[in-house]
């Protein structure tokens, strides 16, 4: 069965955005952009709530710039293709190769899980990922936690009432400082 993951940059104190919105204190540098280039590799179709998907509108078309670096080209080259599914209430149409979500989470994760394919369920974003966790449809947590606090935001984890045990699966320390830990949720 296909894994559910949800992988974010992360501040040390728990935000996947500061309480301004912003998110620069993420950009990776070569050897953590290379590692979450072989990292979405293994993804067969990506979730994204409405903010995620229009941040990510940029790798549409940034392949059509000629000035890119190798590593930009080879990013976009797999984001592109990948099929994105988007949960919004506000959107009417996606671009690429994205569609709007049929059903709820839950009922679109189930139906992906039993279709063929090869290849993770990615889920991007704090708000759609807090609605997976509640509903337990989580398999691995994956956090790039980099070195600073911002003080407040949007948080990587969802403020649930309910304990989830995990395992710790795979750590890696950049030489950014940036810290990687990949956690399976326990049986």
């Amino acid at each position: 069965m296909r894994r559910v993951t949800y992988s974010m940059n992360v501040s040390l104190d728990g935000y996947i955005v500061g309480p301004d919105g912003e998110f620069n204190w993420t950009a990776p540098d070569e050897e953590v952009f290379r590692f979450v280039t072989d990292e979405i590799r293994e993804v067969g179709v990506y979730l994204l709530g409405r903010r995620l998907y229009e941040t990510m509108l940029y790798w549409e078309t940034v392949d059509q710039n000629p000035s890119l670096d190798f590593s930009t080209l080879e990013w976009a080259g797999i984001w592109k293709p990948l099929p994105k599914v988007v949960f919004s209430t506000t959107l009417s149409e996606v671009q690429g190769n994205a569609r709007l979500a049929s059903g709820g989470l839950a009922e679109e994760i189930e139906r992906l899980r039993a279709e063929p394919g090869e290849g993770d369920i990615a889920i991007g974003g704090a708000t759609l990922a807090a609605e997976a966790a509640g509903l337990g449809l989580i398999d691995e947590y994956r956090a790039k936690v980099h070195p600073v606090l911002v003080g407040g935001g949007v948080p990587f984890f969802p403020q649930r009432e309910r304990r989830v045990d995990l395992e710790l699966v795979d750590t890696r320390t950049f030489n950014s400082n940036v810290v990687y830990l990949r956690y399976r949720v326990a049986p």
